[in-house]
C-alpha cells in the first residue's frame, strides 16, 4: 500500500519529499486517491471543462529578416506585449532533439527511485543539479502532482561533467540551442520599444540560465489537484516543450481583442514542433511594462503521464535590474531597480503569487 498521512504524521511528506521517492513512487506503489496534502483549495483548481484554447496560431520564425520580417516582428511584440504567451515554428532548436528530449525525460523518471534521488535537495553531489517535487513545498498550502529534475548551466565542460549522465547531453544542447532563439527573439522585442538591441544589454537579462526536465505522473482524481500551481516566470523568457497530452494554462492578464477577457484562463495547445515562449518578470521590469509576465499552471491527467522540458533564462543574481534608461526618459519609471536576487527572495517567500513580487518592484513602494 500507498504511505499514508495519518493526523500528526508526515510519513507520505518524508516518503515524497525527503527520500526522493517523488510523486512516481506513490503513484507506483498503487495510489487509487490522491492524499490530503495534495487536495487543492477549490479556487485553485482547473476546470477543464469550461476552459477555452487559445486560438493564436504558432508564429513562423523563418520568416525574420526577410520581405515578412515587420510583420512577424510585430506579431511576437503584439503576443508578448497582451497575453505574454506565444508559440513558435521553424525556431531552430531541430524537430530530432525535441523527440529526444521528451522520450529522455520519461526515461530518466522511469529509473528506481534510488538512482534520482541522489541529486535531491540537500544530497545532490553537485550544486548544479536539483531533484525535487512540487514547487516550495514548505510554504505551499497544497502540494503540486509532479517530479522535475533541474539543471544549472555554468558552462559546457561542467554541465558535461556534473548533470546525470542520462540526460546531459541532450538537455545541453537543447538549452544552447534555446539560448540561441531567446537572443534572436530578445532583439525582435527590445526594437520594438525603440532599445537597440545590443550584446551587453542582452547578457545582463540572460546571464543565468537552467534547464529543467518535468514530470507530471497520472493522477486518480486530476479535478482535485495541480501539477503546478499558478506563478509567473521570474526571468527573462521561458522556452518549453510540451508534449502532445496538453494541460498548460495561461491567465488572461487584460482584454485582448479576439483572444480573451481579463480573468479567464485558457489552455496554450500542444503543437507539434512548436517551443511555447513566455514573458517572465525581469522582461516586464526592463521593459517598464509594455511586456507582461502571466500566471500559468499546469493540470494533472488520469490517462496518461506528460512531460514537459523549459529552459529558463533570467539575469544573474547580483545584477539589478530596473527600467531601461532609454524607456524612463520617455515614460518615467514604473519599476524601481531592485538586485535581481532580492527580488527572487521576495518571489520565493510568496509562492505562486507572481503579481505580488511584481508589486514589490513596482515605482511606487
Amino acid at each position: 500500500m500507498a504511505p499514508s498521512l495519518d493526523e500528526g504524521n508526515n510519513s507520505l511528506f518524508n516518503f515524497v519529499v525527503r527520500d526522493g521517492n517523488g510523486v512516481k513512487g506513490m503513484v507506483d506503489l498503487g495510489l487509487t486517491k490522491v492524499p490530503k496534502p495534495y487536495i487543492q483549495p477549490e479556487q485553485e483548481r482547473i476546470d477543464k471543462q469550461n476552459a477555452r484554447t487559445c486560438p493564436l496560431q504558432p508564429i513562423d520564425l523563418s520568416k525574420l529578416n526577410g520581405p515578412e520580417h515587420d510583420r512577424v516582428a510585430e506579431e511576437i511584440s503584439r503576443a508578448a506585449s497582451t497575453l505574454g504567451f506565444f508559440q513558435v515554428v521553424n525556431h531552430g532548436v531541430p524537430i530530432e532533439l525535441l523527440g529526444k528530449l521528451k522520450d529522455t525525460a520519461h526515461s530518466f523518471f522511469g529509473q528506481a527511485p534510488e538512482k534520482k534521488a541522489v541529486y535531491r535537495k540537500g544530497a545532490s553531489p553537485s550544486p548544479l543539479v536539483k531533484y525535487g517535487t512540487s514547487f516550495v513545498p514548505d510554504k505551499e498550502e497544497a502540494l503540486e502532482w509532479k517530479d522535475y529534475i533541474s539543471m544549472t548551466y555554468t558552462n559546457d565542460v561542467e554541465a558535461l561533467q556534473q548533470w546525470p549522465e542520462e540526460c546531459k547531453e541532450v538537455s545541453l544542447e537543447y538549452l544552447k540551442t534555446s539560448v540561441e532563439l531567446v537572443r534572436k527573439l530578445l532583439e525582435v522585442l527590445m526594437e520594438n520599444i525603440g532599445v537597440k538591441p545590443d550584446n551587453v544589454k542582452i547578457d545582463a537579462l540572460i546571464g543565468f540560465k537552467l534547464v529543467n526536465m518535468n514530470y507530471y505522473p497520472t493522477c486518480p482524481n486530476p479535478n482535485l489537484t495541480v501539477g503546478v500551481g499558478r506563478h509567473s516566470d521570474v526571468g527573462a523568457l521561458t522556452v518549453l516543450l510540451q508534449d502532445g497530452i496538453g494541460g498548460l494554462y495561461v491567465k488572461v492578464e487584460e482584454d485582448i481583442e479576439d483572444v480573451g477577457k481579463k480573468g479567464e484562463w485558457m489552455e496554450i495547445p500542444p503543437v507539434d514542433g512548436a517551443l511555447v515562449i513566455n514573458v517572465g518578470d525581469a522582461l516586464q521590469i526592463i521593459s517598464n511594462g509594455t511586456y507582461k509576465s502571466a500566471e500559468h499552471r499546469v493540470r494533472t491527467t488520469s490517462t496518461k503521464s506528460r512531460v514537459s522540458i523549459p529552459v529558463f533564462t533570467m539575469p544573474n543574481p547580483t545584477e539589478k535590474i530596473g527600467p531601461l534608461p532609454e524607456l524612463v526618459k520617455r515614460d518615467g519609471a514604473r519599476f524601481h531597480e531592485v538586485v535581481f536576487q532580492d527580488y527572487m527572495n521576495n518571489f520565493f517567500s510568496n509562492a505562486h503569487d507572481g503579481k505580488k513580487s511584481l508589486q514589490f518592484a513596482q515605482a511606487n513602494n
